[in-house]
Protein backbone atom coordinates (compact mmCIF):
# COMPACT_ATOMS: atom_id res chain seq x y z
CA UNK A 1 0.00 0.00 0.00
CA UNK A 2 1.64 3.36 -0.94
CA UNK A 3 0.22 6.92 -2.23
CA UNK A 4 2.18 9.13 -4.62
CA UNK A 5 1.33 12.27 -6.17
CA UNK A 6 3.07 15.31 -7.63
CA UNK A 7 2.05 18.52 -9.11
CA UNK A 8 3.16 21.76 -10.31
CA UNK A 9 3.93 24.43 -7.52
CA UNK A 10 6.29 27.96 -7.53
CA UNK A 11 9.56 26.26 -6.93
CA UNK A 12 9.20 23.50 -9.71
CA UNK A 13 7.26 20.23 -9.79
CA UNK A 14 6.91 18.88 -6.42
CA UNK A 15 6.69 14.95 -5.81
CA UNK A 16 5.97 13.27 -2.96
CA UNK A 17 5.48 9.62 -1.70
CA UNK A 18 4.41 7.61 1.24
CA UNK A 19 6.05 3.91 1.17
CA UNK A 20 3.58 1.85 2.90
CA UNK A 21 5.61 -1.44 4.15
CA UNK A 22 5.29 -4.41 6.41
CA UNK A 23 5.22 -2.92 10.39
CA UNK A 24 9.17 -3.53 11.25
CA UNK A 25 10.55 -3.34 7.87
CA UNK A 26 13.65 -0.56 8.16
CA UNK A 27 13.69 2.03 5.06
CA UNK A 28 16.90 4.46 4.85
CA UNK A 29 17.09 7.44 2.41
CA UNK A 30 20.29 6.58 0.61
CA UNK A 31 22.74 8.72 -1.37
CA UNK A 32 24.00 7.11 -4.45
CA UNK A 33 27.10 8.58 -6.61
CA UNK A 34 27.64 7.95 -10.14
CA UNK A 35 28.87 4.58 -11.19
CA UNK A 36 30.85 4.37 -14.36
CA UNK A 37 30.28 0.26 -14.97
CA UNK A 38 28.62 0.72 -18.68
CA UNK A 39 29.11 -2.66 -20.21
CA UNK A 40 29.33 -4.46 -16.94
CA UNK A 41 26.81 -6.78 -15.04
CA UNK A 42 24.47 -5.85 -12.89
CA UNK A 43 22.73 -7.81 -10.18
CA UNK A 44 19.20 -6.58 -8.84
CA UNK A 45 17.00 -8.75 -6.82
CA UNK A 46 16.87 -11.63 -8.55
CA UNK A 47 18.26 -11.11 -11.95
CA UNK A 48 21.61 -10.32 -13.31
CA UNK A 49 21.31 -7.65 -16.49
CA UNK A 50 23.21 -5.67 -18.56
CA UNK A 51 24.56 -2.51 -16.62
CA UNK A 52 24.69 0.85 -18.34
CA UNK A 53 26.56 2.82 -15.52
CA UNK A 54 24.29 5.40 -13.01
CA UNK A 55 23.33 8.81 -12.30
CA UNK A 56 23.43 10.00 -8.80
CA UNK A 57 20.38 9.57 -6.72
CA UNK A 58 18.67 9.76 -3.87
CA UNK A 59 16.76 6.70 -2.88
CA UNK A 60 14.90 5.62 -0.25
CA UNK A 61 15.57 1.71 0.50
CA UNK A 62 13.93 -1.24 2.40
CA UNK A 63 17.17 -2.07 3.50
CA UNK A 64 16.62 -6.33 2.19
CA UNK A 65 16.09 -4.84 -1.00
CA UNK A 66 18.65 -3.98 -3.93
CA UNK A 67 15.46 -1.78 -5.09
CA UNK A 68 13.69 1.85 -4.09
CA UNK A 69 10.53 2.19 -3.21
CA UNK A 70 10.90 5.80 -4.65
CA UNK A 71 13.34 8.54 -4.85
CA UNK A 72 14.71 11.28 -7.43
CA UNK A 73 18.31 11.70 -9.39
CA UNK A 74 20.62 14.74 -10.59
CA UNK A 75 18.11 15.38 -13.59
CA UNK A 76 15.21 15.90 -11.30
CA UNK A 77 13.48 12.97 -12.67
CA UNK A 78 11.55 10.97 -9.55
CA UNK A 79 9.81 8.05 -9.41
CA UNK A 80 7.30 6.23 -7.27
CA UNK A 81 5.80 2.69 -7.67
CA UNK A 82 2.47 1.45 -6.13
CA UNK A 83 1.49 -2.35 -5.34
CA UNK A 84 -1.78 -3.09 -8.27
CA UNK A 85 -3.91 -6.28 -8.27
CA UNK A 86 -3.90 -7.47 -11.72
CA UNK A 87 -4.68 -11.06 -13.60
CA UNK A 88 -0.73 -11.57 -14.34
CA UNK A 89 -0.31 -14.14 -11.21
CA UNK A 90 3.15 -12.60 -9.95
CA UNK A 91 3.31 -15.09 -7.52
CA UNK A 92 3.65 -18.00 -10.22
CA UNK A 93 5.64 -16.34 -12.15
CA UNK A 94 9.55 -16.66 -12.45
CA UNK A 95 11.56 -14.37 -10.11
CA UNK A 96 12.44 -11.45 -12.50
CA UNK A 97 12.58 -7.59 -11.96
CA UNK A 98 9.99 -6.57 -9.34
CA UNK A 99 9.12 -3.11 -9.06
CA UNK A 100 11.55 -1.70 -6.73
CA UNK A 101 14.13 -2.88 -8.90
CA UNK A 102 12.39 -0.70 -11.85
CA UNK A 103 12.18 2.34 -9.89
CA UNK A 104 15.89 2.49 -9.17
CA UNK A 105 16.83 1.24 -12.36
CA UNK A 106 14.46 4.05 -14.10
CA UNK A 107 16.46 6.61 -11.66
CA UNK A 108 19.71 5.34 -12.66
CA UNK A 109 19.32 5.90 -16.17
CA UNK A 110 17.12 8.21 -17.35
CA UNK A 111 17.88 12.38 -18.06
CA UNK A 112 14.02 12.68 -18.20
CA UNK A 113 10.65 11.32 -17.46
CA UNK A 114 9.68 10.91 -21.01
CA UNK A 115 12.94 8.83 -21.35
CA UNK A 116 12.13 6.76 -17.67
CA UNK A 117 8.86 5.68 -19.34
CA UNK A 118 10.87 4.43 -22.11
CA UNK A 119 13.46 2.45 -20.23
CA UNK A 120 10.52 0.91 -17.83
CA UNK A 121 8.74 -0.22 -20.77
CA UNK A 122 12.07 -1.30 -22.26
CA UNK A 123 12.83 -3.63 -18.77
CA UNK A 124 9.69 -5.52 -18.72
CA UNK A 125 8.88 -6.15 -21.96
CA UNK A 126 13.08 -7.75 -22.35
CA UNK A 127 12.73 -8.92 -18.36
CA UNK A 128 9.85 -9.05 -16.78
CA UNK A 129 7.46 -8.93 -13.30
CA UNK A 130 7.97 -11.62 -10.89
CA UNK A 131 9.81 -12.75 -7.45
CA UNK A 132 8.58 -12.05 -3.76
CA UNK A 133 8.68 -8.21 -2.64
CA UNK A 134 7.09 -8.20 0.33
CA UNK A 135 8.97 -10.69 2.71
CA UNK A 136 7.02 -10.31 5.50
CA UNK A 137 3.71 -12.23 4.03
CA UNK A 138 6.02 -13.92 1.17
CA UNK A 139 3.96 -11.48 -1.83
CA UNK A 140 4.82 -10.42 -4.78
CA UNK A 141 2.84 -8.04 -6.60
CA UNK A 142 3.11 -6.19 -10.24
CA UNK A 143 3.37 -2.22 -9.76
CA UNK A 144 2.13 1.26 -11.12
CA UNK A 145 4.64 4.06 -11.41
CA UNK A 146 4.71 7.55 -11.41
CA UNK A 147 7.09 9.57 -12.90
CA UNK A 148 7.80 13.58 -13.03
CA UNK A 149 11.09 15.71 -14.03
CA UNK A 150 10.42 19.74 -13.51
CA UNK A 151 8.22 19.74 -16.73
CA UNK A 152 6.19 16.73 -17.01
CA UNK A 153 4.57 13.52 -15.13
CA UNK A 154 3.26 10.15 -16.49
CA UNK A 155 1.26 7.28 -15.19
CA UNK A 156 2.82 3.79 -16.37
CA UNK A 157 0.13 0.80 -15.44
CA UNK A 158 1.51 -2.68 -15.84
CA UNK A 159 0.29 -5.87 -15.64
CA UNK A 160 3.12 -8.53 -16.00
CA UNK A 161 4.78 -7.06 -19.73
CA UNK A 162 1.44 -5.37 -20.65
CA UNK A 163 1.22 -1.79 -19.98
CA UNK A 164 -0.24 1.23 -20.24
CA UNK A 165 0.89 4.98 -20.03
CA UNK A 166 -0.27 8.22 -19.93
CA UNK A 167 0.96 12.21 -20.03
CA UNK A 168 -0.17 13.78 -17.50
CA UNK A 169 1.66 17.49 -17.31
CA UNK A 170 -0.27 19.26 -14.56
CA UNK A 171 0.05 16.46 -12.31
CA UNK A 172 -1.72 13.80 -10.62
CA UNK A 173 -2.29 10.63 -8.17
CA UNK A 174 -1.80 7.19 -8.00
CA UNK A 175 -2.51 4.33 -5.50
CA UNK A 176 -2.75 0.51 -5.45
CA UNK A 177 -5.25 0.03 -8.13
CA UNK A 178 -4.65 0.56 -12.33
CA UNK A 179 -5.63 4.37 -13.11
CA UNK A 180 -4.72 4.87 -16.92
CA UNK A 181 -7.62 3.38 -17.76
CA UNK A 182 -8.22 4.47 -21.62
CA UNK A 183 -6.73 8.01 -22.10
CA UNK A 184 -3.39 5.87 -22.48
CA UNK A 185 -1.41 7.42 -25.32
CA UNK A 186 1.22 4.30 -25.60
CA UNK A 187 0.25 0.53 -24.91
CA UNK A 188 1.14 -2.62 -25.18
CA UNK A 189 0.03 -4.80 -28.14
CA UNK A 190 -2.24 -6.48 -26.59
CA UNK A 191 -4.43 -3.06 -26.20
CA UNK A 192 -6.54 -2.01 -29.12
CA UNK A 193 -7.14 2.00 -29.44
CA UNK A 194 -8.68 3.43 -26.83
CA UNK A 195 -9.26 0.06 -24.67
CA UNK A 196 -9.37 0.14 -21.10
CA UNK A 197 -6.20 -0.88 -19.37
CA UNK A 198 -8.62 -1.71 -16.56
CA UNK A 199 -9.56 -4.91 -18.14
CA UNK A 200 -6.43 -5.90 -16.79
CA UNK A 201 -7.22 -5.59 -12.79
CA UNK A 202 -7.74 -8.53 -10.66
CA UNK A 203 -11.58 -8.32 -10.60
CA UNK A 204 -11.52 -10.61 -7.06
CA UNK A 205 -8.92 -7.72 -5.63
CA UNK A 206 -10.77 -4.99 -3.03
CA UNK A 207 -9.53 -1.61 -4.05
CA UNK A 208 -11.92 0.35 -1.52
CA UNK A 209 -8.96 1.25 0.20
CA UNK A 210 -6.97 2.49 -2.65
CA UNK A 211 -10.16 4.35 -4.03
CA UNK A 212 -10.27 6.28 -0.42
CA UNK A 213 -6.59 7.06 -0.22
CA UNK A 214 -6.84 8.21 -4.30
CA UNK A 215 -9.73 10.02 -3.28
CA UNK A 216 -8.38 12.05 -1.05
CA UNK A 217 -5.24 12.57 -3.10
CA UNK A 218 -7.33 14.01 -6.04
CA UNK A 219 -9.11 15.93 -3.47
CA UNK A 220 -5.96 17.65 -2.16
CA UNK A 221 -4.23 18.38 -5.39
CA UNK A 222 -7.41 19.89 -6.82
CA UNK A 223 -7.70 22.33 -3.76
CA UNK A 224 -4.05 23.24 -4.61
CA UNK A 225 -4.33 23.63 -7.91
CA UNK A 226 -6.86 26.56 -7.04
CA UNK A 227 -5.00 28.05 -4.78
CA UNK A 228 -2.14 30.57 -5.56
CA UNK A 229 0.97 29.48 -6.52
CA UNK A 230 0.16 26.13 -6.72
CA UNK A 231 1.71 23.16 -4.70
CA UNK A 232 4.04 23.84 -2.09
CA UNK A 233 6.22 21.34 -0.07
CA UNK A 234 4.31 22.20 3.69
CA UNK A 235 1.14 21.45 2.08
CA UNK A 236 2.30 18.42 0.75
CA UNK A 237 3.52 17.54 3.97
CA UNK A 238 0.22 18.06 5.71
CA UNK A 239 -1.71 15.54 3.32
CA UNK A 240 1.39 12.95 3.83
CA UNK A 241 -0.26 13.56 7.54
CA UNK A 242 -3.78 12.75 6.96
CA UNK A 243 -5.00 10.23 9.26
CA UNK A 244 -8.67 10.19 7.41
CA UNK A 245 -9.96 13.70 8.41
CA UNK A 246 -7.89 15.91 5.98
CA UNK A 247 -4.10 16.91 5.77
CA UNK A 248 -2.62 18.79 9.31
CA UNK A 249 0.88 19.62 10.63
CA UNK A 250 1.83 21.53 7.91
CA UNK A 251 5.56 22.08 8.94
CA UNK A 252 5.15 25.98 10.20
CA UNK A 253 1.67 25.68 10.20
CA UNK A 254 0.41 24.88 13.70
CA UNK A 255 -2.55 23.17 14.30
CA UNK A 256 -3.71 19.98 16.57
CA UNK A 257 -2.38 16.82 15.75
CA UNK A 258 -4.73 14.79 14.46
CA UNK A 259 -4.38 10.92 16.09
CA UNK A 260 -4.10 8.00 13.98
CA UNK A 261 -7.08 5.63 13.45
CA UNK A 262 -7.92 3.05 15.60
CA UNK A 263 -9.38 0.58 13.32
CA UNK A 264 -8.34 -0.02 9.46
CA UNK A 265 -10.45 -2.92 7.33
CA UNK A 266 -9.67 -3.58 3.71
CA UNK A 267 -13.26 -1.91 2.78
CA UNK A 268 -11.70 1.34 3.54
CA UNK A 269 -12.44 1.75 6.92
CA UNK A 270 -10.17 3.59 9.09
CA UNK A 271 -7.41 3.75 5.90
CA UNK A 272 -5.60 6.89 5.80
CA UNK A 273 -2.86 8.61 3.57
CA UNK A 274 -0.15 8.21 6.70
CA UNK A 275 -0.92 4.37 6.97
CA UNK A 276 -1.42 2.13 10.36
CA UNK A 277 -2.59 -1.35 9.64
CA UNK A 278 -0.03 -2.86 12.26
CA UNK A 279 -1.10 -5.66 11.27
CA UNK A 280 -0.57 -5.82 7.36
CA UNK A 281 0.76 -1.86 6.27
CA UNK A 282 2.31 1.26 7.89
CA UNK A 283 3.83 4.08 6.30
CA UNK A 284 7.24 3.18 6.60
CA UNK A 285 8.93 6.03 4.70
CA UNK A 286 8.07 9.38 3.00
CA UNK A 287 9.72 11.74 0.65
CA UNK A 288 8.96 15.19 -0.38
CA UNK A 289 10.86 16.33 -3.56
CA UNK A 290 10.98 19.76 -5.07
CA UNK A 291 12.36 19.54 -9.34
CA UNK A 292 13.25 22.96 -10.20
CA UNK A 293 12.33 24.36 -13.92
CA UNK A 294 16.37 26.10 -13.91
CA UNK A 295 17.98 22.53 -12.92
CA UNK A 296 20.31 22.62 -15.63
CA UNK A 297 21.07 26.30 -14.66
CA UNK A 298 22.19 24.84 -11.57
CA UNK A 299 19.16 25.35 -9.14
CA UNK A 300 19.14 23.42 -6.21
CA UNK A 301 16.67 20.02 -6.08
CA UNK A 302 15.76 20.15 -1.73
CA UNK A 303 14.02 17.09 -0.38
CA UNK A 304 12.27 16.62 2.62
CA UNK A 305 12.44 13.21 3.83
CA UNK A 306 11.14 11.38 7.00
CA UNK A 307 11.82 8.23 8.13
CA UNK A 308 9.06 6.04 9.06
CA UNK A 309 5.80 7.24 9.70
CA UNK A 310 5.32 11.20 8.75
CA UNK A 311 2.74 11.90 11.65
CA UNK A 312 5.73 10.90 14.25
CA UNK A 313 8.44 11.73 12.48
CA UNK A 314 10.53 14.83 11.08
CA UNK A 315 10.48 15.74 7.18
CA UNK A 316 14.80 16.59 7.15
CA UNK A 317 15.61 18.40 4.73
CA UNK A 318 18.69 17.51 1.95
CA UNK A 319 20.15 18.91 -0.70
CA UNK A 320 20.43 16.15 -3.42
CA UNK A 321 22.81 15.87 -6.26
CA UNK A 322 22.03 17.77 -9.41
CA UNK A 323 24.03 17.74 -13.08
CA UNK A 324 24.89 21.24 -12.97
CA UNK A 325 24.69 22.04 -9.22
CA UNK A 326 27.23 22.00 -6.31
CA UNK A 327 28.19 19.11 -4.04
CA UNK A 328 24.87 17.37 -2.38
CA UNK A 329 24.21 17.39 1.43
CA UNK A 330 22.32 14.71 2.74
CA UNK A 331 22.40 13.91 6.61
CA UNK A 332 23.93 11.09 6.92
CA UNK A 333 21.46 10.39 9.98
CA UNK A 334 18.57 9.66 6.98
CA UNK A 335 20.27 6.73 6.04
CA UNK A 336 20.68 4.81 9.47
CA UNK A 337 18.84 2.85 11.07
CA UNK A 338 18.78 4.28 14.77
CA UNK A 339 16.81 7.09 13.31
CA UNK A 340 14.12 5.23 11.63
CA UNK A 341 13.95 3.31 14.93
CA UNK A 342 13.58 6.03 16.95
CA UNK A 343 10.62 7.20 14.74
CA UNK A 344 9.25 3.79 14.93
CA UNK A 345 9.23 3.70 18.70
CA UNK A 346 7.21 6.88 18.24
CA UNK A 347 4.53 4.75 16.13
CA UNK A 348 3.73 2.07 17.97
CA UNK A 349 3.42 4.60 20.74
CA UNK A 350 0.53 6.30 19.14
CA UNK A 351 -1.13 3.06 17.90
CA UNK A 352 -1.36 2.17 21.45
CA UNK A 353 -2.28 5.34 22.84
CA UNK A 354 -3.51 7.87 20.05
CA UNK A 355 -3.72 11.29 22.62
CA UNK A 356 -0.03 10.64 22.88
CA UNK A 357 0.34 11.82 19.42
CA UNK A 358 -0.18 15.67 20.85
CA UNK A 359 2.62 16.05 23.15
CA UNK A 360 5.15 14.28 20.71
CA UNK A 361 3.86 17.04 18.21
CA UNK A 362 4.79 19.73 20.55
CA UNK A 363 8.51 18.47 20.83
CA UNK A 364 8.86 17.51 17.19
CA UNK A 365 7.18 20.91 15.80
CA UNK A 366 9.46 23.42 16.83
CA UNK A 367 12.80 21.45 15.34
CA UNK A 368 11.01 20.48 12.12
CA UNK A 369 10.17 24.47 11.48
CA UNK A 370 13.59 25.53 12.24
CA UNK A 371 14.92 23.06 9.97
CA UNK A 372 12.55 23.87 7.13
CA UNK A 373 13.34 27.86 7.79
CA UNK A 374 16.95 27.45 7.46
CA UNK A 375 17.19 25.40 4.18
CA UNK A 376 15.22 28.13 2.74
CA UNK A 377 17.45 30.40 4.06
CA UNK A 378 20.64 28.43 2.63
CA UNK A 379 18.99 26.86 -0.55
CA UNK A 380 21.01 29.83 -2.68
CA UNK A 381 23.97 29.37 -0.79
CA UNK A 382 25.20 25.84 -1.32
CA UNK A 383 28.91 27.04 0.85
CA UNK A 384 26.92 27.15 3.51
CA UNK A 385 25.68 23.63 3.34
CA UNK A 386 27.91 22.07 5.41
CA UNK A 387 28.12 24.24 8.27
CA UNK A 388 24.50 25.05 8.56
CA UNK A 389 22.91 21.64 7.09
CA UNK A 390 25.37 19.53 9.43
CA UNK A 391 23.36 19.65 12.52
CA UNK A 392 20.31 18.75 11.06
CA UNK A 393 20.00 15.10 11.26
CA UNK A 394 21.84 15.21 15.07
CA UNK A 395 18.81 17.73 15.93
CA UNK A 396 16.25 15.77 14.44
CA UNK A 397 17.29 12.44 16.18
CA UNK A 398 17.44 13.80 19.36
CA UNK A 399 13.72 15.56 19.29
CA UNK A 400 12.57 12.00 18.18
CA UNK A 401 14.24 10.64 21.14
CA UNK A 402 13.40 12.84 23.97
CA UNK A 403 9.65 11.84 22.60
CA UNK A 404 10.34 7.82 23.36
CA UNK A 405 8.15 6.45 26.29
Amino acid sequence: MCDTLCGPGPGGMVFAKNSDRPAGEVQLAVPFGRRPTAGCTLRTQYLSIGDTGAHAALLSCPTWLWGAEHGVNEFGVAIGNERVATVHDAAQARPRLIGMDMVRLGLERARSAEEAVDILVELLITHGQGGIADAVHQEAYDSSFLIADPGQAFVLDTSGTDFAAASFPSGTAISNRLSVGSDWTRGSPELHPGEDFGRFRDAAAPTESADLRLSASRTFLSGQRDGAGGLSPAATAAHLRDHGNGPWGAPGGGGEAQPPPTVATESGSGVSVCMHRPGRNVTTASLIAVLPTELAAGAPLCAYVALGSPCVSIYVPAFVRTVAGPPPFVPMELSRESMWRAVDVLRQRVEADPAAIGPIRQVLDPVEEELWFEAGQIAETPDRWPDVAGSWGGRALAALRSCAP
